[in-house]
This record gives C-alpha cells, structure tokens and sequence, in this order.
C-alpha cells in the first residue's frame, strides 16, 4: 500500500475516535500521530507527555515544543520512576512496569480533562522486537493507531517527511536505563552522569550516540563515520574522567539499538 493511502486509513481511524489524547515524547513516531491527529480532529486532540529521571532534559523541553508547534494542548506530568522495584533493579521486563506506571499517569490526566480514548506511537515494526512495554500498554487499554494502520518506522518518516514535520529523520531515542546492563541498580546519578556524556557527545555535533554503562567502564556507541572523531579528541576521554568514569571505551562495533537485550 502506498503511503497515500496509508495516510488516508491513518486519518480515517482517527476520525473514528472523534476525540483522542496522545501519549507523546518527541519522537519521529509519537509527533507523526500527534499531527496526524490534529490535522484531522483539530481542538479535540491533547498530548501528555511524562517525565521521568529515565529520560533526558533537553529531550523531554525539545518534546514540548515539538507538541505545541503541532498545535496541541500539551500536558507535563511528573513521574517517579525509581518507585518501581523491577524498574530500579532493572530487571529484564522493567520496561512493562515502568510502562505500566508511566501511562497511568497519562491516563489520569486524560480523565481529568475528559479524555478516554489515549494512543501511543507503536507500530507495525515493533512487534518484531523485544518490547515488554509495548504488552504493558495493550493490557491497559492504549490504543495505537500506527500500527492499526499497518506503518511501518521507515513508512512513518517517508509520511513525516511528506508533511515536512522536522522529526521526520530524527535519530532515535530510548529510556537511559537501556545504557545500564540488567539487574544493576539504577540511580538519579547514574543516570544524571550518563545524560551528561552524551550531551557532550550531541554538543560535538555526534548524533545517535549511546554510552553504555560497565560499573566504572564508558563504552561508547556510535556510527562508524564518526570513529575517527572520537578518537582524535582527547578533549572526550577527559571530560569522562572528571565526570566520574574510569575507563573510556569505543564500541568497534559502532551503534546499535537494544545491545543490552
């Protein structure tokens, strides 16, 4: 099916909902629906985006942006992350009960402003991976029109691009727990440290970059044309230092999402 009518089926199941909150974090998928939604519902549309220490600060102000140049009323709810055992022990399903806490927070603020009906930005390429989170909102009722309407990641950013939405090839992003190997406690530190680091890998114009965390070990994810970068700048293997990491690595293997699983 060509994108056009995938577009089409997308706007025809959103207008089957009259009115929807959308449960948004900036990224290619979530601003696809999110404008997507406006576009065909208009002021019957809200975004709810939460906010964990588990997610980065320029990420989550570069989300509220993205969500009020959509022209939708955007909501901010705080969560506490680190209340949930299996998510601070970071045990392998963490994401199904972090998910789970997160999107209760969404839904409450969707009730409050009278909105039943909350989607996320799942899609058709999702069910391919591991992805306890995605289990998680399914059981508690979270639709998810995308993968309803059969897109796929790369359908989404050729449909984005067609709107000219400027995340229509932004590079993707995922909870900072995914740095930290299984069943290692996660604190507010770990994760302050580890934002710290790949913002000043992101200031160097480096995108897609992930620092795994090996206790006091740094392993540098990053695409292969960007190694010689690394490797010529002392300026990187200082600034790991004074903030904390022992040992600075480069992944040979370059970047990949989910090496941890």
């Amino acid at each position: 099916m060509c994108i056009d009518k995938k577009i089409e089926r997308l706007s025809n199941i959103l207008e089957g909902y009259g009115k929807i909150c959308v449960a948004y974090s900036g990224g290619t998928d979530s601003d696809f629906l999110l404008n997507m939604a406006v576009k065909t519902l208009g002021n019957n549309v809200i975004a709810v985006m939460a906010k964990g220490d588990n997610v980065a600060s320029k990420d989550v102000q570069d989300a509220l942006r993205l969500a009020e140049k959509a022209g939708a009323k955007v909501f901010l709810e705080t969560v506490d992350v680190f209340n949930v055992s299996q998510f601070r022990n970071n045990t392998k399903e963490r994401c199904y009960y972090c998910k789970k806490n997160i999107m209760q927070a969404v839904i409450n603020r969707a009730g409050n402003e009278g909105y039943n009906l909350i989607a996320d930005g799942k899609n058709a390429d999702d069910a391919k991976h591991f992805r306890p989170g995605a289990k998680a909102a399914e059981e508690i009722g979270i639709i998810s029109p995308l993968y309803e309407a059969g897109f796929t990641k790369d359908e989404i950013r050729k449909a984005a691009q067609k709107m000219s939405l400027e995340t229509w090839d932004k590079p993707s992003n995922s909870c900072l727990a995914t740095r930290f190997a299984y069943n290692t406690e996660l604190t507010k530190e770990a994760f302050s440290k580890v934002e710290k680091a790949e913002k000043f890998l992101s200031d160097k114009g480096i995108s897609s970059a992930r620092v795994r965390v090996h206790g006091d070990i740094a392993r540098i994810e990053v695409p292969q044309r960007y190694f010689n970068d690394l490797i010529n700048d002392n300026s990187i293997v200082t600034f790991f230092k004074d903030i904390g990491y022992k040992f600075i690595t480069l992944d040979l293997e370059g970047f990949r999402s989910g090496s941890m699983d």
